[in-house]
Formats: C-alpha cells, sequence, structure tokens
C-alpha cells in the first residue's frame, strides 16, 4: 500500500522565523499583519537560501521515513490559507477584522475589500525546490475555496458562493501553473467542508470542482477533508465536525471530479461498514495516524486498522497517511509516527 502526507511538517530549528502551529491561539490564530509573515511574503536574502535548505530536509525526511509521496512540508507558509491569500488581489492584509473561525474560536483576518483575482505564480517555485530533493514525485497543496473564505472577513462580495466562485478560479490559474510545471500531484483543502456539509452541498462542490477546470487529465486531482485542525496537542475536547459529515458527503465526493479524498481516522474512528462501501470508483488516502496526539500508534495497530479498512474498498484504491498535516507534533515525534505508518502500510497489498 501507498503512503502520502498531507501538507504541513515542522519547521527546522534552523530557520529563523517561528513555526505557526506554536502560536498560542492554534494554528490559524497568528496576527496576519507580524513581521515574520511580511518576511515570509518577501522570500528574498539569506531567508531564501535557509527556507530552500529547509524544503529540502523536510523533503529528505519524508523520504527516508518511507513516504511514496512527501509535500513540501508548506514550509514558507505563515498557515496554509493566508500565505496563498498573499499572492490574490482584492484582499487587505492591513485592515484586519475580527471573527470567528471554524465556530471555534476568535482571530483576526485579513478583510476581502475587492474582486479577488491571481497574481503572479508563486507555487512552481516551492513545487520545484521541494521536487529537486527526490526522484518521488512531491504533491503540492492549495487551500479551497470554501475553506480560504471561512479564514476571510468578507466586505466586497456579500455572498459567500460568489466570493467563492471567485477564488475557485483564482486558484485554478495557480494549479494550472502546477501542472504546466510538470506537477503531477495536487491537493485542495477542504477541511470546512466537514464543518458545514449543506453549504458544502449546496454550493461548495461547485467551487472546489471549478478548482481543476481544464487541468490535464494525467494530473492526479486531490482533496484533503479533515475533520478540524486541534489547538495544541493532547487535547481531546477540541471541537471537531460532527462524526455524521463524511457520510453526508461521501456520495458527492465520489460523483466528483477527482480522483483521491483524504480523510481523517485516527483521530476517531469512523464507521467503515457505512462509510466506505459508498466509495465507487475514488481513492481514499486514509489518515492512520493521529497528528495531535503525542500518543505513538503502534505498527501493529496501524496495520490492523488498514486491513479493516481493506475489508471495505479495493486495496488498490487505499493510500495510508496521517490524518492531516504534521506540524504541531515536532520533527522527532513526526518522523516516529511516519515510520510506523510506513512500515504498516508497505506490509499490505495495494
Amino acid at each position: 500500500m501507498k503512503t502520502t502526507t498531507i501538507g504541513a511538517y515542522p519547521k527546522p530549528d534552523f530557520l529563523p522565523v517561528p513555526d505557526w502551529f506554536r502560536v498560542a491561539g492554534g494554528p490559524d490564530s497568528n496576527d496576519p499583519t507580524t513581521e515574520y509573515s511580511r518576511v515570509v511574503a518577501a522570500g528574498s536574502g539569506a531567508l531564501e537560501a535557509l527556507f530552500e535548505k529547509a524544503i529540502h530536509q523536510v523533503v529528505r525526511d519524508q523520504v527516508a521515513a518511507g513516504i511514496d509521496i512527501p509535500t513540501d512540508g508548506e514550509v514558507r507558509r505563515e498557515n496554509y490559507i493566508h500565505y496563498h491569500c498573499r499572492h490574490l488581489a482584492g484582499i487587505d492584509f492591513d485592515t484586519l477584522t475580527e471573527k470567528t473561525v471554524r465556530g471555534v474560536y476568535q482571530a483576526k483576518l485579513p478583510t476581502v475589500t475587492g474582486a479577488i483575482r491571481a497574481g503572479d505564480g508563486f507555487l512552481v517555485r516551492d513545487w520545484q525546490q521541494a521536487q529537486a530533493a527526490t526522484d518521488r514525485p512531491v504533491k503540492m497543496t492549495v487551500p479551497g475555496p470554501m475553506t480560504i473564505g471561512d479564514t476571510l472577513v468578507d466586505k466586497h462580495y456579500g455572498d459567500a458562493k460568489h466570493l467563492g466562485a471567485d477564488l475557485a478560479r483564482a486558484v485554478n490559474v495557480e494549479i494550472r501553473r502546477l501542472a504546466a510545471a510538470g506537477c503531477r500531484h495536487i491537493q485542495v483543502d477542504e477541511p470546512v467542508f466537514a464543518r458545514r456539509a449543506k453549504d458544502a452541498l449546496d454550493y461548495g462542490f461547485e467551487n472546489l470542482n471549478a478548482c481543476f477546470d481544464g487541468v490535464p487529465d494525467d494530473v492526479t486531482r486531490i482533496v484533503h477533508m479533515c475533520c478540524g485542525y486541534p489547538d495544541r496537542i493532547d487535547n481531546p475536547d477540541y471541537p471537531k465536525a460532527p462524526k455524521t459529515a463524511y457520510v453526508e458527503l461521501a456520495d458527492a465526493i465520489d460523483q466528483a471530479p477527482f480522483h483521491q479524498v483524504s480523510l481523517e481516522d485516527a483521530h476517531r474512528y469512523s464507521d467503515l461498514d457505512q462509510l466506505l462501501p459508498r466509495f465507487k470508483s475514488t481513492t481514499v488516502i486514509f489518515g492512520a495516524v493521529a497528528i495531535a496526539q503525542s500518543r505513538v500508534e503502534p505498527v501493529e495497530e496501524i496495520t490492523a486498522r488498514l486491513t479493516a479498512a481493506m475489508a471495505h474498498i479495493e486495496p488498490e484504491r487505499l493510500i495510508a497517511a496521517p490524518d492531516c498535516g504534521l506540524g504541531i507534533l515536532g520533527r522527532d515525534l513526526a518522523l516516529i509516527k511516519l515510520r510506523n505508518l510506513c512500515e504498516a502500510a508497505h506490509s499490505l497489498p495495494g
């Protein structure tokens, strides 16, 4: 069985910028006007060489652990949404508006003040630097329109579907740039779908599908839908998306024009009898290790859960992965979990 990672990886200690997973309020709550955010956005001078070095270390860590399809670790990103937003017209990072994010916590967020449009390309550089570190295919991750919209404050559109449609067009521009450059594994992250399943079904899938318009058939189109990133490690009471969300979304996922969907299962087990048979053609990237628990899942436990999944879906349509990004774990713990994941998955067919 193949393995992949989902997105974020702990930033190396030699990188002289703070890791956004360690801010006090949680991964999406750091102030987007901080000096760190501006320096990361500029990406110039001596820091640029350190970013490239960090990206190579992160990719090689994943490969050394046994990951078949690594990511760039999102090393450059202040967070996985606002990094992309800095390259879009129509978003004001100097005017911050407070808002409840994901229905869980308060944050001061950039404000949409005009029509959203794509700017100059940026992810091709990130992918090329990561791909130079390995001969394995590097997957690039992009935030989806509903999740971006939920992490901004809209003072221009007044309509979430319309805002999402323009965000989808802008995301699509960057995805097509990646595809044209040679990237063959592209993932759009839509964790908000699990929290807002009705909105996802009403208009979210329409905008999500538009992100892949014009993308060649040989590009693997992937969507990630976790149930919410905890604010810190070992917080069992963090409010996740409803447990019913995946079943509510499964039929629409399977009918959508993408090839793979990433679902979490390690933080809390899904009802595999009810969920997995709904995927008639879609490959499932199956979250088999938790990304915000210090407990290390033994190889035998991971193997047993993957084997249970194989009872409901062909092994060639299963890929083993962590539930979500690994940034909150720290490097040592992330590596241990990845090694166990890979040992378990590679012992199974698929």
